[in-house]
């Protein structure tokens, strides 16, 4: 064995060509070489002659090692005085699982100039690789490749590829992070689907200006859809993307989305215009502008708002709109400052509501301004006190079909004081006193009217933890009960008079019936003397700590009539309805769940949900709920993710790609109406090294309207994707989705 020392790397790891996507890890593995270059070289071989100082020749089983950097060959030729490096016969390079082969490679080390004949290149982190005729090194920060190929699938026993990348000739500039391609072709089954004459692209992490791949899509309101995105990289700190977009039914369109990074502020500015509608005529548009920043001393703010053309253009443009809301857009401005326990905040907030004549909504109040403080003390012992005092502009823009509502100035004050007269892990008592004081002025038709109220609370919440092992179908559980009691006295006091601007009633469940108040907000208050009785019980495997099964009940006894309900009449009824819930997965595979709201004067159920779900796999789940609301709605909604034919990898030949065919879907069905409402329904085909994904999705716009979208798209591993993208809708609609390549072992 022969230990040779030298200043420069013995070789500069060969980079893949044709397309950005195949150059991530020769890049790294390129910057990473610079790091090698002051390590040893280390030869190995079955017999190595030379003279010193002049030339050192290594023959059989031949293996240079510098770091992480491995060089197998028959024959390697080093020569010290040109510093030129040959090594013949099966030469294989390997770092970090990135290998590389071929017959020949010669480079000279201080300048980094040769040239490695016929190599074939395979890179772990795309699991991917290709072919070239030659690579050119040209100086340690250049090189060159010439009828180069890139893919991540296997040949055939013809020697086809189901998809493959090539250019004619591509250089590399690592130092300038600029890569061009000339005459590339993407192939697919041999048939061409994207060729660029020229092409640059960035050989590292790092952005650069250029075409990103074109999306499509069809749907019922628009047509076809072609966008080719082009990505402009302004500055380190700023970019755009602009998006030609041709609409067949309606239209050319612009997208742009504009990005900014600064120290003390970062944001975003998305547009998307339609200068001539030829459907629905005339300019449409659409934008989203987001910014936040820091503010002196220790404080942020945010602006955030979202604006349409019109009130139709989530009908026909819904892809365009941001948020899960999309009839009702916000736009905010807020501020928020800390000090210690105490925060001061302010905000500026309007709203812009899409109305629908046959179905309109109720538009929410803007805020303009909104300003408070918050403050929370710790006093020791258990007692603790907060407080909240505020001040609200209400004002109502967006009447729409529905009828005008007063706008009003208010200011109140929430405070509390509570004292945990016992906290440990099996018992907590606390006891608080709490109130809510509001004074309004109201703009009326006839005049302002000025109203103020005081709404003192006293509540008791205590509740107890037990714990036992238990033993279900021979495995070991620690089996808890949770009873809870919460008691609530809240005087009447009048509020009829006042409109609500901030407030609704609360969902019914286990949270909000633990609660001293029935209503989010400020403008209502009810009265009450009550108490709420509760308990859970819970099993968690003794081994893991994961809850397996959970069983809860709850009721709420009133002392006397309540007159401020959530219904708006007065209510006598002593007990309130009964909850009940559920939920397991005791049984493998299996994940079930259940909830009803039983009323017991009427001797049935108000409101119930039941839903299962059957998991036994990756890419296996299948469940569905049934809902009710009485007298209101009743759905059934089922969705999945399933195998149709599952390819048996391991006995397929040549290494080519096989594939695997799955069916996704939802389906919700509306009992009360009679008819679906939304639907989505698709196949995605996973070949190994490609995945195709075809899905129609159908949502109902109203209930004679509906719009039907169909996505598109193909992934070619370690590459990129072209088409329209499903995978939002698919997580959206199924629960339990996953992505094919998530749990896939790589080859």
């Amino acid at each position: 064995m022969v230990r040779l020392l030298s200043a420069d790397s013995f070789l500069r790891r060969p980079a893949a060509v044709a397309a950005a996507g195949l150059l991530a890890a020769a890049c790294a593995a390129q910057a990473q070489g610079r790091g090698e270059a002051q390590l040893p070289i280390r030869i190995e071989a079955n017999e190595l002659t030379g003279r010193p100082d002049h030339s050192t020749v290594a023959e059989g089983q031949v293996e240079l090692s510098r770091g992480a950097t491995s060089i197998r060959a028959d024959r390697l030729e080093y020569r010290q005085a040109d510093g030129i490096a040959r090594a013949t016969g099966n030469v294989r390079i390997s770092r970090e699982g990135n290998v590389f082969t071929g017959p020949e490679v010669q480079i000279q080390l201080d300048r980094y100039e040769g040239h490695f004949v016929e190599p074939t290149y395979f890179f772990s982190a795309t699991q991917a690789g290709g072919q070239a005729e030659r690579i050119e090194f040209l100086g340690r920060d250049r090189l060159a490749a010439s009828n180069a190929s890139y893919s991540s699938c296997t040949p055939d026993d013809d020697g086809g590829y189901a998809w493959l990348l090539t250019a004619s000739r591509v250089t590399l500039d690592f130092e300038n992070n600029e890569g061009t391609a000339e005459g590339a072709v993407l192939r697919f089954y041999g048939v061409p689907l994207l060729a660029v004459p020229y092409l640059s692209f960035p050989v590292s992490e790092q952005r650069k200006s250029g075409w990103l791949p074109p999306t499509f899509g069809l749907d019922s309101k628009s047509g076809f859809e072609l966008a080719v995105p082009y990505y402009w990289n302004i500055a380190p700190n700023y970019d755009l993307t602009l998006t030609p977009t041709l609409i067949t039914k309606r239209g050319a369109a612009l997208g742009t989305e504009f990005r900014y990074l600064q120290p003390g502020f970062s944001g975003e500015l998305s547009t998307h215009v339609l200068p001539d509608d030829r459907v629905h005529g005339g300019t449409r548009w659409s934008t989203h502008f987001l910014h936040r920043g820091r503010l002196p001393g220790d404080g942020l703010y945010e602006i955030d708002a979202q604006r349409v053309s019109d009130d139709d253009y989530w009908k026909d443009l819904d892809r365009h709109i941001d948020g899960l809301t999309e009839r009702l857009l916000a736009g905010n401005a807020r501020a928020q400052w800390w000090h210690g326990n105490t925060e001061l905040y302010a905000r500026v907030q309007r709203w812009q509501v899409l109305q629908d004549l046959d179905a309109p909504i109720d538009s929410p109040y803007s805020r303009e301004p909104q300003l408070g403080v918050r403050h929370r003390h710790e006093f020791g012992a258990g007692l603790r006190a907060s407080v909240e005092a505020e001040v609200n502009r209400f004002a109502q823009h967006d009447q729409g079909v529905l009828s005008q509502r007063p706008d009003a100035t208010r200011a109140h004050v929430l405070g509390s004081l509570s004292w945990s007269v016992v906290d440990t892990p099996g018992w907590f008592l606390t006891p608080s006193v709490s109130f809510n004081a509001a004074s309004y002025r109201i703009d009326r038709d006839d005049g302002r009217r000025n109203v103020s109220r005081v709404i003192p609370t006293f509540s008791v919440d205590t509740g107890w933890v037990f714990e036992r092992p238990s033993t279900w179908f021979g495995r070991r559980y620690v089996q808890t009960l949770e009873p809870r009691l919460l008691y609530v006295n809240t005087p009447y006091r009048r509020q009829d008079d006042i409109p609500t601007f901030d407030t609704a009633p609360k969902d019914l469940n286990f949270t909000s019936l633990f609660t001293q108040n029935p209503f989010s907000g400020v403008d209502r208050v009810a009265d009450a003397h009550e108490i709420t009785a509760g308990a859970y019980t819970r099993f968690f495997d003794e081994a893991t700590g994961a809850e397996a099964l959970r069983l809860g009940l709850a009721q709420r006894y009133l002392f006397r009539e309540q007159r401020i309900t959530a219904e708006g009449t007065p209510s006598d009824e002593r007990f309130s309805d009964v909850l009940l819930l559920g939920s397991t997965n005791l049984i493998p595979d299996w994940t079930l769940s259940g909830f009803a709201q039983y009323n017991p004067d009427r001797e049935r159920t108000v409101r119930s949900t039941l839903s299962a779900r059957y998991s036994p796999g990756p890419f296996r789940t299948i469940g569905g709920s049934y809902s009710l609301v009485r007298n209101s709605s009743e759905q059934l909604d089922i969705g999945w993710q399933w195998p149709v034919y599952e390819a048996d990898r391991s006995a397929a030949g040549s290494g080519a790609c096989v594939g695997s065919l799955y069916s996704v879907g939802r389906v919700n069905y509306s009992m009360r109406d009679e008819r679906l409402t939304d639907t989505l329904f698709g196949f995605e085909y996973d070949a190994g090294c490609w995945i195709g994904r075809l899905v129609i999705e159908r949502r109902s716009i109203s209930r004679s309207d509906a719009a039907t979208r169909l996505m598109f798209q193909l992934e070619f591993v370690g590459l990129s994707r072209l088409g329209s993208s499903p995978l939002r809708a698919l997580k959206d609609n199924i629960p339990g989705y996953q992505l094919l390549r998530e749990d896939r072992a790589q080859p």
